[in-house]
């Protein structure tokens, strides 16, 4: 079976863990978490990092700094996984869900200040398939009507907008490592604060409400409780995991590259015959490879494509169900406007494997692919 994913080693992680143990901190904000938090900064240009143990405790970090209420309003598309809905949720805020663009499967930006209310506290753009959103309309609508911006970069991790990497440009970010992601450490997130006045009560919410930094860091003589948090750390061990992914960053991504190009490559053909639609790369926007999909004409030949696929002994799988149609989408959320570029494009999407170590095995996925959309 080829699998749809398979984390990989760049050989370092275990050595490093080694390294973690024999300096006698496995606890969060050991040398490794600084190690892999200012190669944020460098890398992503933010003003903070901040190293979480998944993106969805970024992603709550982020709801607790925009001091989202109960009744608040928070702007995103449906199309996009529960945590970025949950956070602002478990705050008693309202997510309000848009359309999402035929093109990128991004949040639709024509569609949002219709969505805006006297309620609406933040805007969330999901950078769907590490292709980025269109944030420069977005940071214009947030700045007329006095809004912060969230970006859920989840997949987004060494890609671009206009030059400027995801992660970079909203008052917030979250970042994921998954083990599906592109970079990983099995579990594991970073939230990237751009906003100078967020980053002390960052670090304050990340230590379960006490100022903890600021007593290492000699600017008070002893810590306490100052506000409300929790736990948010990694320990030591997964940011010693992260580090050896984060220093074969570029190899990883040139890799991943490489094998979404091959398959654009390859399913040209198929779309040219109208069998598939490919991912569509904006020219401002340098995405990462974090997945190559398919648009197939409808659910029922998705469905055929993946049992077939299945059928030879290659996983492919859909991706989200859209949070609107949710059980709880429908109980906690509102929708604004029509959703059909998100019900349409959710049936139709059809992920491919990628992941490092399959180029051996790729001319067998395309050949078996191209059988099924035949």
């Amino acid at each position: 079976m080829i699998p749809f994913n398979k984390p990989y080693m760049t050989g370092k992680e275990l050595w490093y863990i080694s390294q973690a143990h024999a300096a006698g901190h496995l606890a969060g904000d050991g040398q490794f978490t600084r190690h892999c938090n200012n190669w944020l900064e460098s890398r992503i240009g933010c003003r903070k990092a901040l190293l979480t143990h998944s993106c969805t405790a970024a992603l709550e970090m982020a709801a607790i700094l925009a001091d989202i209420k109960e009744g608040d309003e928070v702007i995103m598309p449906s199309y996009t996984f529960v945590s970025t809905a949950n956070a602002f949720a478990l705050r008693g805020a309202v997510p309000v869900f848009v359309d999402i663009r035929a093109d990128t499967l991004n949040i639709d930006e024509t569609r949002i200040e219709e969505a805006i209310t006297p309620r609406t506290r933040a805007i969330v753009p999901v950078h769907y398939a590490g292709v980025a959103c269109e944030m420069d309309s977005i940071m214009d609508i947030a700045r007329r009507y006095g809004l912060l911006v969230i970006e859920d970069a989840a997949q987004g991790i060494m890609a671009t907008y206009k030059g400027r990497p995801l992660g970079s440009i909203g008052h917030l970010a979250a970042l994921s490592f998954h083990e599906t992601k592109n970079i990983i450490s099995g579990e594991g997130g970073a939230l990237l604060i751009n906003d100078a006045s967020l980053v002390t009560r960052a670090e304050i919410v990340r230590e379960k409400g006490t100022n903890r930094s600021q007593f290492f860091r000699g600017q008070v003589d002893k810590y306490t409780w100052v506000d409300i948090g929790s736990s948010y750390l990694p320990g030591e061990i997964i940011a010693a995991f992260l580090w050896a992914q984060m220093e074969e960053a570029d190899a990883i991504n040139k890799r991943r590259l490489a094998l979404w190009s091959t398959y654009h490559q390859w399913f040209r053909r198929a779309e040219e015959k109208g069998a598939c639609r490919r991912p569509v790369i904006p020219r401002d926007c340098s995405h990462n490879a974090h997945m190559y999909y398919l648009l197939l004409p409808d659910l029922e030949r998705r469905t055929r494509f993946i049992e077939t696929m299945r059928a030879h002994a290659i996983g492919t799988v859909f991706h989200y169900v859209p949070l609107h149609s949710a059980p709880m989408g429908q109980k906690l959320g509102r929708v604004c406007g029509s959703m059909t570029q998100t019900d349409s494009l959710s049936e139709r999407l059809v992920r491919m494997p990628l992941w490092l170590g399959l180029e051996d095995e790729q001319a067998r996925i395309i050949q078996e692919a191209t059988n099924a959309l035949a």
